[in-house]
C-alpha cells in the first residue's frame, strides 16, 4: 500500500466564488467585495492552471476535468471532499455538509476515469445518505488517511461525524483515531471544519498543528500514534495553521514533492523548510484568491487517484 500517487484529479473552475452556504461554519474564508465575480474567477483560474502547470512540468499525473457550467457549484475547485480513489478499485462518495456542493458529486467523472483514462472502478461505497440525517463526512478533507498504516485521522467537527467516520473505516478497514481541533475565531475556540487543514501524512512525515488539539490525552494519543508509525512529526503553529500550512499534499512526480500554497510556504522557518526538505523537495504555487474566497487550499483541490490500470 502506498502512501503517495502520481496520479491526481483536479477540477477546473468555472464559476468559483465565496460560497455564503460553507462560510457558515468554515473561518477560513473571506468575501472579496472589492472583486468582481467574473475577476474572482478569472484570479481563481489563473492560479489553477499554473498550480496544474507546475505539478506536470515535475512529472505528475494532472487529470484535469472540466466544471460543468450546468450546476451552480462554486466550490467544485475542491474534489477531494466528495470522492475518495482506493488501491484496491474502490471509490468513496461523501455526504457534503453545504446543499449547493452535492451537486459537485458526478457519475461522468467516474465514468471518464474508466473510459478515458484507463483506471478500473470495481466497486462504490457511498455514503451519500448521512445527509438525510445531517450527518457528513467530507471526504479526505474530514479525514487524512495513513494509507500504509491504516490510520483514519479525524477531526471531529460539524463536517466530520464521528458515525459516519467509523462506518468509513469498518468498510475500508481503517483505524480511527477520532480528536477536536480548534481556532481563535474571535477570542473563541472554534472547531476546525476539516481534519486536513491542520495535518498532512506524508511517507515518511507527518505535519501537524498539535497547538489546535486543546484536550492534553487526545494531543499525546495523536503524537503515540504517529511515532507507533514511524514517520517524523513537524510540527506547526496555530498562526501558521491559518496560512493554510497544514493543508499540503505529498504527491509523486520524478520524486516525492511535497506541494503547499505560496502563502504556506511564505511563513514556514527556515528549520521547518529544511526539516522538509531533508524528506523531499518543497512545491509551492499562489493560491491567494482560492485560498480567501474558498477557505481551502492545494490540498482540497487535489483528489489522489489509487485506482489500478486496465490491463
Amino acid at each position: 500500500m502506498k502512501q503517495i500517487t502520481n496520479s491526481i484529479m483536479m477540477i477546473k473552475p468555472v464559476g468559483f466564488r465565496y460560497n455564503k452556504q460553507t462560510a457558515v461554519n468554515n473561518y477560513y474564508q473571506q468575501a472579496l467585495d472589492n472583486l468582481t465575480s467574473d475577476k474572482i474567477q478569472e484570479n481563481a483560474l489563473n492560479e489553477f492552471n499554473s498550480l496544474a502547470e507546475k505539478l506536470q512540468s515535475v512529472g505528475v499525473n494532472v487529470i484535469v476535468i472540466e466544471d460543468d457550467k450546468a450546476t451552480d457549484t462554486p466550490d467544485s475547485i475542491f474534489p477531494n471532499n466528495w470522492v475518495s480513489f482506493h488501491n484496491d478499485g474502490v471509490v468513496g462518495l461523501y455526504p457534503m455538509c453545504a446543499e449547493n456542493r452535492r451537486d459537485e458529486r458526478r457519475e461522468d467523472i467516474l465514468d471518464a476515469l474508466v473510459d478515458e483514462y484507463g483506471f478500473v472502478i470495481e466497486e462504490i461505497k457511498d455514503f451519500t445518505e448521512f445527509e438525510d440525517h445531517d450527518k457528513f463526512l467530507e471526504g479526505t478533507g474530514s479525514m487524512v488517511l495513513d494509507r500504509e498504516n491504516k490510520i483514519c485521522y479525524a477531526a471531529i467537527s460539524i463536517r466530520t461525524d464521528e458515525m459516519a467516520v467509523m462506518q468509513f473505516c469498518e468498510e475500508f478497514g481503517y483505524r480511527p483515531v477520532c480528536f477536536t481541533a480548534n481556532q481563535d475565531v474571535n477570542g473563541e475556540r472554534m472547531a476546525i471544519y476539516h481534519t486536513n487543514v491542520m495535518m498532512c501524512v506524508g511517507d515518511n512525515f507527518t505535519v501537524i498543528c498539535l497547538d489546535a488539539i486543546d484536550n492534553v490525552l487526545e494531543r499525546e494519543n495523536i503524537i503515540e500514534n504517529i511515532e507507533e508509525t514511524g514517520k517524523k512529526i513537524i510540527e506547526i503553529t496555530e498562526a501558521q495553521n491559518q496560512r493554510f500550512t497544514g493543508n499540503m499534499l505529498q504527491v509523486m512526480g520524478d520524486k516525492p514533492y511535497l506541494v503547499m500554497s505560496s502563502s504556506a510556504y511564505s511563513c514556514l522557518t527556515v528549520e521547518q523548510k529544511n526539516t522538509i526538505e531533508r524528506y523531499c523537495p518543497i512545491l509551492h504555487s499562489s493560491l491567494d484568491t482560492i485560498e480567501t474566497c474558498g477557505g481551502g487550499s492545494v490540498r482540497c483541490m487535489m483528489a489522489e487517484i489509487f485506482l489500478p490500470k486496465q490491463k
